[in-house]
């Protein structure tokens, strides 16, 4: 088998971590992908995947493979699309990742634009609540929220949001609107542990800043069921600005405080590019880009 394509089997299986999951993403068959795998071991002379019933890890050996794969397709990838030329239409496959409720809103109708433009292209998307390693994971532009650290990745900024507290107007009808912070201490409190882990609740006004210390009458892990539970009139919460867009906009919620809100927070398109940029990646970039910065709620 030619060795390009082994590589390219062996880093869809790697990323992943299923035979299955590769084969789809491949559009080749289980039995094909395990053939390709056992050809590049026995071609090796290594163990490249620990197999059990439950999952598929790569060996200490698989990960330097993988690393050195991910780099030499890449390579090859850099090398076709610069003899093509840069007007040649996307094709192949596009790893995205963004946080999940922002991937939900916001990225995934972005990628079914994406799709329906170029239907030679397959996406593959990870929304989750962490930071992702995008070299580490193998995937090829992210969406992040937050100061970003020095890096070697190409970043675009692309909006801001805020973090807010908000409530329902039946809420605040009942129970009155707090005039600052502190006040927040005689309200029933809903805390979501993604956006506020800490029980330890800070605000700045100007130079001015105050901690409050709050006693979450509901604490969530989801920010989805913060939303909910505040929609329902129950009582206040502390969200991201853009997750509540649609509830502020249909009037369901209402931001409180606004005075003491932290610095906004600016997002960021960030992707590895290799010598030449991926026309694959590029398109992508711009479409989402011009996306988000068209958005009001990222303002």
């Amino acid at each position: 088998m030619d060795r390009l394509h082994l590589m390219t089997v062996f880093v869809a299986v790697a990323e992943t971590e299923s035979f299955a999951a590769g084969s789809r993403r491949l559009g080749m068959s289980p039995p094909a992908v395990t053939r390709a795998i056992a050809a590049l071991e026995k071609r090796l002379g290594v163990k490249l995947f620990n197999r059990t019933t439950r999952f598929v890890r790569t060996t200490e050996a698989g990960q330097r493979y993988l690393e050195d794969s991910r780099r030499i397709i890449g390579e090859v990838d850099d090398a076709d699309e610069a003899v093509v030329g840069i007007n040649a239409a996307p094709r192949g496959h596009l790893a995205v990742t963004a946080p999940m409720l922002f991937g939900r809103m916001f990225v995934l109708p972005a990628i079914v634009e994406y799709l329906r433009r170029y239907p030679a292209m397959a996406v593959s998307a990870l929304f989750v609540d962490r930071v992702v390693n995008l070299l580490e994971e193998g995937l090829d532009v992210g969406i992040r929220i937050g100061e970003l650290p020095d890096s070697s990745m190409k970043a675009l900024r692309v909006g801001s949001v805020r973090r807010v507290l908000c409530a329902s107007p039946r809420y605040l009808k009942q129970h009155g609107t707090p005039i600052d912070p502190a006040g927040l201490t005689k309200h029933t409190i809903i805390a979501a542990s993604g956006v506020s882990p800490s029980s330890e609740w800070k605000f700045r006004q100007g130079v001015k800043s105050i901690t409050v210390r709050v006693q979450p009458k509901l604490a969530v892990n989801s920010n989805d069921a913060a939303i909910e539970a505040a929609e329902t009139g129950f009582g206040i919460t502390r969200l991201l600005s853009y997750q509540i867009a649609p509830q502020l906009a249909a009037g369901r919620l209402k931001i409180i405080l606004p005075e003491w809100e932290s610095a906004p927070m600016p997002i960021h398109v960030i992707h590895r590019e290799g010598r030449y940029a991926a026309v694959k990646v590029r398109a992508f970039v711009d479409l989402i880009a011009d996306k988000l910065r068209n958005d009001r709620a990222l303002r």
